[in-house]
């Protein structure tokens, strides 16, 4: 891919989320608007109001297998993503390219987060009686690490609002609500720190954005070669008497457990060495 190609396509796919999250505002603009015009009024916030919100943002899932199959489309894709480019560039590159050595360890560290991910959420998928997606081929437009760091962000920031819009879908089971929350809060962690190592704001507004499904899918269609991956045709999430709480424990249990064995990694390498930057 030569560099003009690598630099629209990034482009194209900052231009996707981009689009994706004004609309996202702009509905809730419009939602406070509403509000305002009748006092206030916490009505406005339930009921038929509540519901068309909802509908404006959702595309329908048959069961909580195709939420968690849709959650592992993403996870797979940035745990390839991390996984290739930490092979490609070194260390030392990533000092040449401008940044603190301890970025790299950062970033190891994101994909190992990214990788325990796509294991919970393969293993509950499959304890729920469903299919788990597999990884498909990329291709990603990365040609330098100024590439690779800036595509990072937008992959995090697609996947925190991805996480965000798709809560919803699991308002009805406690459990996978709350694992899913655990892994939205490590995204948005990811999120942050790659808009600092870009220049830009950790906490750019004052409520995440909320993105679609379809808002989704259309920014990470172009990374996918070939068609995107089957998300599944709904739940049988207690076939053969399994407990759907136990399972969506076991999930954030394993999350906490890895995220833990990183944090006590990066905390080690801290100690080493810590240099000015991030």
């Amino acid at each position: 891919m030569t560099q003009s190609k690598a630099l629209a396509y990034h482009q194209s796919l900052t231009g996707a989320l981009e689009q994706a999250q004004w609309q996202s505002l702009t509905r809730r603009g419009a939602l406070r608007t509403a509000v305002v015009a009748a006092g206030g009024a916490t009505v406005m916030l339930t009921g038929p109001a509540l519901i068309g919100y909802r509908s404006a943002m959702a595309q329908d899932f048959a069961g909580p297998v195709d939420v968690l199959n849709y959650a592992l489309t993403l996870e797979h894709l940035e745990y390839t993503f991390y996984r290739t480019f930490n092979q490609q560039f070194s260390g030392m590159e990533l000092e040449m390219a401008g940044f603190a050595s301890i970025v790299r360890t950062r970033l190891e560290s994101i994909e190992a987060h990214e990788l325990a991910h796509v294991d919970v959420l393969t293993d509950v998928i499959g304890q729920l009686g469903g299919t788990a997606t597999t990884e498909m081929m990329y291709s990603f437009g990365v040609t330098d690490v100024a590439s690779y760091v800036a595509t990072a962000g937008v992959l995090e920031n697609l996947g925190t609002g991805a996480y965000t819009g798709a809560a919803q879908f699991l308002i009805d089971n406690d459990d996978l609500l709350t694992a899913a929350l655990t892994i939205h809060g490590v995204e948005a962690r990811h999120a942050s720190y790659l808009n600092v190592l870009n220049g830009t704001s950790p906490f750019p507004e004052a409520f995440e954005t909320a993105l679609t499904p379809a808002q989704v899918l259309e920014a990470a269609t172009p990374l996918i070669v070939g068609a995107m991956p089957d998300t599944g045709t709904g739940s049988t999430a207690n076939d053969g008497g399994t407990s759907l709480g136990i399972l969506a424990a076991a999930g954030a249990m394993g999350i906490g457990a890895a995220a833990l064995a990183a944090r006590r990694r990066e905390s080690r390498s801290d100690e080493q060495a810590m240099p000015a930057g991030v």
